[in-house]
């Protein structure tokens, strides 16, 4: 067998009506995968305005907005014209990459058909309590997590550190690396705009801290202003840049009343805009990955980041940025001073990031899952099935 015997069956919660780091990778992937010849159709909830077109064939499942997140569906069944279409196609990889109902449903089918599974991991869903005042349900939903992960052949993470902690959470006992890649065309150094950040009122030696994301709390937008605050307390010079949109945005341009937000950005212009701050402050606790981080490093600013699965294996502390402990406000406001009053320092580790990010190409991390794939088809094929979980914990 080879990649163009493959044939995917890919199920997500969102693969293009709002854009994020999961959803662009996942159309990423599809686009290798139908070039180098495989087939590919996806199962998704869609809208009638989505942020962008989608990559492959695309068929709806029903689904309903998500309460108090609207922008947000809930796939809410895995309906029987959907199943007569995957029957029909006739796959032989089920890849689920969210694991709410439509993931368990696709699961459940896979093993009724026998076809193997795996999952992608794109995000920390049970860190997200923490933002609703639910903490206590976490061993809850990583109970619950484990569960569906433990049906699948294998599962996917974007960094090793996150794969050391699912291996550590005993999600699977066959636990891959599928990372994210860059795109070199948009970010670059060569994308920094002196005119443009004129444009914006920020004179060429005033050093900009940047914030680009999802403007959502999960992304640690409280940490972010708290310690913002302490570098106004120091009387610490900068200029806050807000790449991005979200239902937070009208929090935090409050919470930021002198920072300058420029709204979500595509393409060239948000390489532009990652090349035009002098740092980037990413504090969330969330990330699996950090495409925003990678981001940050090709176009060579040094970054300011949390402790968290993703960052960790981006990020040399000292070296390329650094890395600070969950919400330790006056150790991110030490960093953030650091790189804004010395202009060498913001050197050393913009270049050094810019070395580092040139290890992440996307055609090489996609085919190096495609070789993956096959080998679990192999495997399926040989009878090679997961062990039974010990019901001892």
């Amino acid at each position: 067998m080879d990649v163009t015997d493959l044939r995917i069956a890919l199920f997500t919660g969102n693969y293009n009506y709002v854009r994020d780091g999961a959803n662009q990778a996942l159309n990423r992937l599809v686009e290798f995968l139908l070039r180098r010849g495989a087939a590919v159709r996806i199962y998704s909830p869609t809208v009638k305005k989505p942020a962008f077109p989608a990559n492959g064939d695309l068929v709806s499942v029903p689904s309903v907005a998500v309460p108090r997140r609207a922008e947000y569906r809930a796939p809410i069944m895995l309906p029987p014209s959907v199943k007569r279409d995957i029957l029909r196609f006739q796959p032989n990889m089920f890849h689920v990459a969210s694991p709410e109902l439509l993931g368990h449903r696709a699961v459940t089918l896979a093993r009724r058909l026998d076809v193997p599974v795996v999952a992608s991991v794109h995000t920390r869903f049970e860190t997200y309590f923490r933002y609703y005042g639910l903490a206590f349900l976490e061993p809850l939903v990583v109970a619950g997590l484990r569960r569906f992960y433990r049906r699948c052949d294998a599962i996917f993470a974007p960094s090793e550190s996150m794969a050391q902690l699912l291996r550590e959470q005993r999600m699977n006992f066959d636990v891959g690396i599928w990372t994210r890649g860059i795109d070199r065309e948009i970010f670059n150094p060569g994308r920094r705009d002196p005119a443009w950040r004129r444009s914006l009122g920020i004179g060429d030696d005033v050093p900009v801290i940047g914030f680009a994301g999802r403007l959502v709390m999960e992304k640690g937008l409280d940490v972010f202003s708290d310690s913002i605050d302490r570098l106004e307390q120091r009387q610490v010079r900068h200029q806050v840049l807000v790449v991005g949109e979200g239902p937070a945005r009208n929090w935090f341009e409050k919470r930021l009343p002198n920072a300058i937000f420029v709204g979500f950005q595509r393409g060239g212009d948000v390489g532009r805009a990652i090349a035009s701050m002098d740092m980037l402050f990413n504090p969330s606790m969330t990330e699996t990955f950090g495409n925003v981080t990678l981001e940050a490093m090709a176009v060579g600013i040094p970054v300011v980041a949390a402790i968290a699965t993703g960052s960790q294996s981006l990020v040399d502390d000292g070296r390329t940025g650094r890395l600070i402990r969950g919400g330790a406000i006056n150790a991110y406001a030490d960093a953030l001073a650091y790189y804004c009053t010395d202009a060498e320092a913001r050197r050393a580790a913009g270049a050094a990031g810019a070395s580092v990010s040139g290890r992440y190409g996307w055609d090489e991390i996609n085919e190096a899952l495609i070789v993956s794939y096959l080998r679990i088809i192999r495997q399926h094929a040989t009878g090679g099935r997961l062990p039974r979980s010990s019901p001892v914990p």
